[in-house]
């Protein structure tokens, strides 16, 4: 099933609180140049890709090899792009009511960490990927990060555009260092709002057990082309995620809030924790037409390939490029 749930406003409980191997290669062979016969990216196999030197891309160093965390002090925040949809020219897939909320909100709330937002509505996956290709071309010397945002409907792996269904590492491959070697190094974050399956969540009560003892470098250095990615999913794999027609997503109200509360005193993978706290505790459906779809819970993931800490600060004056 594509479609997100949808509840009603007083259906929410709503707080404010590479290749593959036939045999196993060990460390020492594979670090000496074994040729797989086609390119991994993302998760696909992609044999139409050349295979490149080792050695061929080289990028400018943004923060010391050991650095604890990201440089965030550039003199632009960076790019955040915001993939609205609300209609599809599938007819298996209804409008996503309510999501218009989740992309007006998240984009003051990227204004207000200092990125530079687009937002685009209904794209045909041909617009996205330009939109998309665009943006990876543009020089980011200057930039502290990327981010980018997917609202839609989903499925076991996929993502709808307008027309058709495609796998998130088309979009988000374009921004690997060797496509987009000045993003090398700097935090990319993807924030995905759709269902990934069909499974539903009834949760489990907790109840407190009383006890008698309860109380009340200069030098350079070669990263991973996939590394500094950060993946931030609205729901885990197979499972539905729940939207609200007039107040927008469960994931998406939670990640604004805290973005809005807490985007400069916490790092991100922090953020994203309370993120999921939001979502597994101050959200349940009330579908009690629907007893199959009632009281129904949901919980967030990430993938995190970030390599240092990640923090929104104030931008301090006078800065300079690089």
């Amino acid at each position: 099933m594509t479609d997100e749930c949808i509840t009603r406003i007083n259906g929410v409980f709503n707080g404010n609180g590479a290749g593959n191997r036939s045999s196993i290669i060990d460390d020492s062979v594979d670090a000496k140049g074994c040729t797989p016969e086609s390119v991994v990216v993302g998760g696909a196999t992609a044999a139409s890709t050349p295979l490149l030197s080792a050695n061929k891309f080289v990028a400018r160093m943004p923060v010391e090899r050991y650095a604890s965390e990201y440089n965030m002090n550039h003199k632009h925040r960076g790019l955040a792009l915001i993939f609205n949809h609300e209609h599809f020219d599938i007819p298996s897939l209804k409008s996503r009511t309510g999501t218009n909320v989740d992309a007006q909100e998240l984009k003051k709330a990227f204004d207000t960490l200092g990125f530079a937002v687009s937002v685009y509505k209904d794209c045909k996956l041909r617009d996205i990927l330009k939109n998309v290709e665009k943006a990876a071309e543009q020089d980011h010397t200057d930039n502290d990060c990327l981010a980018v945002a997917i609202l839609s409907h989903g499925e076991h792996g996929y993502l709808y555009a307008k027309d058709t269904q495609y796998k998130l590492d088309n979009i988000w491959h374009y921004f690997t260092a060797s496509f987009c070697p000045s993003l090398a190094g700097k935090p990319k974050m993807f924030f995905i709002q759709a269902c990934q399956g069909d499974r539903l969540d009834g949760g489990i009560t907790l109840e407190k057990c009383v006890t008698e003892t309860d109380g009340e470098s200069s030098m350079s250095y070669k990263i991973p082309i996939h590394a500094d990615f950060l993946f931030s999913y609205s729901t885990i794999p197979g499972y539905f995620s729940w939207r609200n027609v007039d107040k927008g997503s469960w994931y998406m109200q939670s990640l604004i809030r805290e973005l809005n509360t807490n985007g400069k005193k916490y790092d991100m993978l922090t953020l994203l924790t309370f993120v999921n706290q939001r979502v597994a505790l101050d959200f349940e459906s009330n579908v009690s037409g629907t007893p199959m779809m009632d009281r129904q819970k949901q919980i967030p993931c990430l993938t995190s390939m970030l390599t240092r800490i990640l923090r929104f600060g104030d931008k301090p004056s006078g800065n300079k490029a690089g």
